[in-house]
């Protein structure tokens, strides 16, 4: 069920620690470190031109590979800017999209066509939502389209220099702490000491980091792909067959939630960002399908009326939100 990809066996290796691979890669680690370091202080002190839009941007990223929870974020922080009386954008690189030019990820788009992220986010926030390989282009088209945004946040992108930003967030979980080695030979893009630098760092589930803002996913009523009016509680599925699947980064999180709620099933691992299609879940017998909305929107066109979807928001420490507010008030005043 899993592809076999050169990420999925470079990923296996990261978990068992074979030594000929460290031998042959940490090296390689060593020159990505090095390059890495010299691209980041060019542009910190000018070597390379970075890029300012006319709005504040809030980047909301990671420093390793695989999935920390950044979709759960983003969608948090639009809708409490939006509370806050904010216009807020989203711009996303729109991951698996052969584009180049900035095009907007609408609610009726096909994650084919803008990524299933940027699609997940348009849907669950009713705000503009645009993709592009350069997230300045990105930026730009998206302020030219909607000149009444008035700030910008930048799905991933903490490693996108090029464009500057008025505020940082790095999102971890308990991978981010176990990492020992850069890319390739261990999934840390950047050396742990960049959380150090940081506005905000937030933990995704365990609370890892002393001075970092806790989240914690929840949901519990699942919808029916086919009817998403149609919801129901987990005890709906009792004396069911049930499988349920997830290709995204951290899918044992999205299994272990389903445990937690009560439910027996079979799980079923796709590689992340994994291109769904009606081929793949024919094959998938049981009377009950259950799947991330991340998976969902890549489902959507060929959906059958037993699959289900658990959506889920972050429950944020309470004194975050604020601190932003006043980052954002005291960026507007130094702007001034």
């Amino acid at each position: 069920m899993l592809k076999h990809s050169v990420h999925e066996l470079i990923l296996r290796a990261w978990q068992h620690k074979n030594a000929l691979f460290y031998l042959v890669l940490i090296p390689v680690s060593w020159l990505f470190s090095f390059v890495v370091s010299v691209r980041r202080n060019c542009y910190k002190y000018g070597l390379l031109r970075s890029h300012k839009l006319s709005a504040p941007v809030i980047v909301v990223g990671n420093i390793n590979m695989g999935g920390s929870g950044k979709t759960p974020v983003v969608i948090w922080l639009a809708k409490q800017l939006k509370k806050s009386g904010y216009n807020p954008g989203v711009i996303s690189r729109g991951y698996g999209t052969q584009r180049v030019e900035p095009i907007e990820a609408k609610p009726s788009s096909l994650a084919t066509d803008v990524g299933d992220e940027p699609l997940l986010i348009a849907k669950r926030t009713d705000c503009p939502v645009w993709i592009g390989a350069n997230r300045v282009d990105a930026g730009k088209a998206l302020l030219e389209a909607n000149p009444a945004c008035d700030i910008i946040i930048s799905d991933d992108g903490l490693q996108h220099y090029r464009l500057q930003r008025a505020i940082e967030i790095a999102v971890v979980d308990e991978q981010t702490s176990a990492a020992e080695y850069r890319l390739p030979a261990g999934p840390l893009r950047e050396p742990l000491s960049r959380l150090q630098t940081v506005d905000a760092i937030i933990c995704n589930g365990q609370k890892i980091i002393a001075n970092a803002f806790e989240m914690k996913l929840q949901g519990r009523a699942f919808y029916n792909l086919t009817n998403p009016k149609l919801k129901v509680l987990g005890e709906h599925f009792k004396n069911k067959s049930v499988k349920a699947l997830a290709g995204i980064g951290n899918p044992g999180r999205f299994f272990n939630y389903l445990k937690s709620l009560g439910l027996d099933f079979e799980s079923l691992r796709f590689e992340d960002h994994h291109a769904f299609s009606a081929e793949d879940l024919e094959g998938i017998e049981c009377e009950v399908l259950i799947m991330t909305e991340k998976d969902a929107v890549k489902c959507q066109h060929f959906a059958k009326k037993h699959h289900w979807v658990l959506p889920v928001d972050a429950k944020m420490d309470a004194t975050l939100l604020p601190m932003l507010l006043a980052k954002l008030k005291k960026w507007s005043m130094n702007r001034g």
